[in-house]
């Protein structure tokens, strides 16, 4: 998935940095979610980071596979997904639909990785 997204560690944090500005084709999304949620369940990566510095898009199918993620890695003990450096037109996309009330959303990465 290096096309999509690059894995890095900081500390205990997995930190998923997209790669591209849009997200948005359907069997892209398809790998991502079966990517990430072979992270979680088989590397037991239960903090983990998305970076979304780059993106400027992303599709509903996108917020599906955040809120599945979260479900996961909230199950685990200490598990917790952070979001961050959302643009303001993704972050008000949040905000309209509540999501902001239940997902943790922090400026950048160096704020989340101190989550």
């Amino acid at each position: 998935m290096d096309d999509v997204y690059k894995l890095r560690e900081y500390g205990k944090h997995s930190v998923i940095a997209f790669q591209t500005s849009s997200l948005m084709n359907a069997m892209d999304m398809d790998r991502l979610k079966a990517s990430l949620l072979r992270l979680i369940e088989e590397e037991k990566r239960t903090l983990m980071v998305l970076d979304f510095r780059r993106v400027q898009y992303f599709s509903s199918q996108l917020i599906g596979i955040i809120l599945t993620l979260s479900k996961k890695i909230r199950a685990a003990p200490g598990g917790q997904l952070i979001l961050c450096s959302m643009s303001p037109p993704l972050l008000d996309l949040l905000k309209i639909s509540r999501l902001d009330r239940i997902l943790t959303i922090k400026a950048d990465r160096r704020e989340a990785i101190q989550a």
